[in-house]
C-alpha cells in the first residue's frame, strides 16, 4: 500500500502521530533535543486529554522558535511546526500529516548529497509507491513514514512506543546527514 493510501485511511491518532513523527525526525534542523516533542507524543496516548494538544504544541513552538531561516531545509522544518493544527481535528490533522510527509521527504532529499540539483523531484512518485532510483536517505525516510503508519494501524495506542523508536532512529540518521553536509559545505 502506498504512503498516500496509508495516510488517507489512518485514524486521528495515526495521522497525528504521522505528522509528529515526521517533525520529530527533523528536530535536529530546529536545534531541538531528543525530548523536544515528547509532550506531543504523550498527547497521543490512550486517555490523554485532547485539549492538552494545543497547550503542548504552543510550548514546543516556543522552545524551537528562533533559529535563523537561511537554510531551505530549516525553513521547511519550521513550516511543519508552524502548520501543526491547534485542534486535534481529523481533517486538519490529515492535511497536516500529508504536508509533513511531503516536507520531510523533501528535507531528506535536500540533505542527500547524492541527489543532483537538476534531477526531477521524486517525492510525489515515491509517495504513490514508485520507489525506483531513490537515494538511500530518501528511501529510508519513506520506509520510516510507512512503518509508523503501519504500526499504528495494527496496534493503535499500543504502537506509539514503536513509532517513537522509528522516529528516534530517523532523527539520528538526519542528524548525521546534517553533520555530513556541514562538513562538506564547510
Amino acid at each position: 500500500m502506498s504512503l498516500v493510501e496509508l495516510i488517507a485511511r489512518a485514524d486521528e491518532r495515526g495521522t497525528a502521530a504521522s505528522g509528529v513523527a515526521c517533525l520529530d525526525r527533523c528536530v535536529p534542523l530546529l536545534g531541538g533535543d531528543d525530548e523536544a516533542l515528547r509532550p506531543l507524543w504523550g498527547c497521543l496516548a490512550e486517555g490523554a486529554a485532547e485539549e492538552d494538544w494545543a497547550e503542548h504544541l504552543d510550548r514546543v513552538r516556543g522552545k524551537l522558535a528562533g533559529l535563523g531561516d537561511e537554510d531551505e531545509a530549516v525553513r521547511l522544518a519550521q513550516g511543519m511546526l508552524a502548520d501543526a493544527p491547534l485542534r486535534r481535528d481529523g481533517g486538519a490533522l490529515r492535511e497536516w500529516a500529508d504536508g509533513c510527509s511531503v516536507t520531510a521527504l523533501r528535507i531528506h532529499r535536500l540533505l542527500d548529497g547524492a541527489a543532483p540539483a537538476d534531477a526531477a523531484d521524486p517525492v510525489e512518485a515515491s509517495r504513490q509507491g514508485r520507489t525506483e532510483g531513490l537515494s538511500p536517505l530518501l528511501a529510508a525516510e519513506l520506509r520510516r513514514q510507512i512503518a509508523v503508519l503501519e504500526v499504528l494501524e495494527a496496534h493503535g495506542a499500543a504502537g506509539l512506543r514503536r513509532a517513537l523508536e522509528i522516529s528516534t532512529e530517523g532523527r539520528r540518521v538526519l542528524r548525521a546527514a546534517v553533520s555530513r553536509r556541514s562538513r562538506r559545505d564547510g
